[in-house]
């Protein structure tokens, strides 16, 4: 009897009844070392604490960029708003590019390219001599943010076992908010070329450590790399565990090896299904505001009397990270569902009070042409924008730590767990290319909405779409909690 046979044995027969299967994976956990694992996660979240360090450099940069004395590198207010978007255009090709790269070339070797242009494009914006040198180094940083934003969550829910895999996923999202964080406050003291050069250790040190770690052990036996893909389990199981054992759970349970995705492929539940929710989730995401609450942050705070908005956006990085770490504390004994309607319900509200905040803080209708009603009128409204400013600083925070707790991290960890292996790639690239897509829509739009609906309307339209995301959560999001990706894929198929 071989090694792997004996495995077998001793972890049940192919025989046993549902105590035997639990028994046998109650045995095979004892066995396991998770320090190699949260190694590779660790090496692949630093591709997600480069895409944080993106998305907050700008914020720092522009007012340096806009009073710098070359005038060949100085923004205008135009230059500076499309330095600061032309990361979402990058960001939408690089999820496309993820979604054929990842499924041609492996999730470890996906994740080391992505690296390149994340260090090139900051490079660039090093060594820039002109605004289209910033362009094309904020582009290059934006293709990479799209490629790690889809790449990272599948290498990590494929490494990772049921019993950890909420927790770990879940460090893709607070390492997104901690690099945001780090950008803003290094940005406190370092001009934009020298933050740029700050910006680009992550990645470097990314490429450096996914050097060492393993590819993926479904990816390995989608190819019918068995062995490696033992390889690949001991690495991150430890010495002690009898990979064979995970290994006959994943290859029997959903594998196709050799499979070529075809057109018939989208009638199957087991496809269209989780892609329906996959793409809702992203879309639900978009349309919950935050985009919103984050422009009207600085005009918050400076009516609650923060004078300086550099460090009150540090505050709302501080918030935004210490939130999200405590859903990746709970994300595993909470559950997806508990954590996306309790985020739902934080953020319907917050969004409801922001609105009458808005109403109760709106200049003061009046048909007099009396001077000395008019000065009545606005001190009347100068003193309720300066009561009521408590509301709207705590409605921020409330909607910010639930965004933070459910609905920021939550869809990328769900989308990492519910497609099956055979096209994860293409399915994971149309939910990342919808929830850019999607970014864009609600930015491009939301002044166009402001006019029409006014400050207060547009906040109350928000909160009925966050109201939406609690019913949609309840009847159409599975709980992948403790299960395995083969399972979620069942209860998809219906065979479960």
């Amino acid at each position: 009897m071989d090694d792997a046979d004996e495995s077998r044995s001793l972890l049940g027969s192919e025989n046993g009844g549902q105590s035997e299967e639990k028994s046998a994976e109650d045995m095979y956990f004892e066995k396991v070392s998770n320090r190699k694992l949260y190694l590779a996660t660790f090496s692949a979240v630093l591709g997600p604490l480069s895409f944080g360090f993106v998305l907050g450099y700008s914020s720092p940069a522009i007012p340096d960029l806009c009073k710098i004395a070359n005038p060949r590198l100085q923004l205008d207010a135009e230059q500076a708003s499309w330095f600061g978007s032309v990361v979402t255009l990058g960001a939408a090709l690089g999820g496309v590019i993820g979604g054929w790269i990842v499924e041609k070339i492996g999730r470890k070797l996906s994740l080391m390219f992505c690296s390149l242009p994340f260090i090139f494009g900051f490079a660039i914006i090093i060594a820039a001599q002109n605004v289209w040198m910033l362009y094309v180094g904020r582009i290059l940083t934006g293709i990479a943010s799209g490629v790690t934003s889809l790449v990272v969550p599948l290498y990590i829910s494929e490494i990772s076992h049921a019993r950890v895999r909420g927790t770990i996923g879940t460090c893709v999202q607070l390492m997104v908010v901690s690099g945001i964080m780090g950008a803003y406050a290094a940005g406190l003291a370092l001009d934009w070329r020298w933050l740029a050069v700050t910006c680009s250790v992550p990645p470097t040190l990314m490429l450096v450590l996914m050097c060492f770690m393993p590819e993926t052990p479904r990816f390995l036996l989608s190819r019918g790399k068995r062995q490696e893909a033992e390889v690949a389990l001991r690495f991150l199981r430890g010495p002690h565990a009898a990979v064979e054992w995970e290994c006959d759970q994943i290859d029997g349970a959903s594998l196709e090896k050799g499979h070529t995705l075809k057109m018939s492929d989208l009638w199957d539940p087991g496809v269209y299904r989780p892609l329906a929710v996959g793409v809702l989730m992203m879309l639900y995401q978009q349309f919950t505001g935050i985009n919103a609450i984050m422009f009207y942050a600085e005009t918050i705070f400076e009516d609650a009397n923060f004078k300086s908005s550099d460090v009150a956006t540090v505050i709302v990085a501080v918030v935004q990270v210490v939130f999200t770490a405590v859903a990746a504390m709970v994300m595993d004994r909470a559950g997806r569902k508990f954590l996306l309607i309790l985020s739902g319900i934080a953020m319907s509200v917050s969004t409801g009070v922001f609105g009458v905040y808005f109403k109760l803080t709106s200049p003061i209708p009046n048909n007099s042409s009396d001077p000395k009603f008019l000065v009545l009128a606005q001190d009347l409204e100068l003193h309720d924008q300066h009561e009521l400013a408590w509301i709207a600083l705590a409605s921020m925070g409330l909607f910010i730590a639930g965004f933070a707790l459910g609905w920021g991290p939550t869809p990328w960890l769900v989308m990492s767990e519910i497609f099956p292996v055979q096209v994860r790639g293409l399915a994971s690239a149309i939910c990342v290319l919808m929830n850019w897509t999607a970014a864009f829509i609600v930015t491009k739009t939301f002044q166009d909405l402001m006019d029409l609906l006014g400050s207060a309307g547009i906040f109350w339209l928000f909160s009925g779409l966050c109201a939406l995301n609690v019913l949609f959560t309840i009847f159409c999001v599975p709980e992948t909690k403790g299960k395995t990706l083969e399972e979620i894929q069942a209860h998809f198929k219906g065979t479960d």
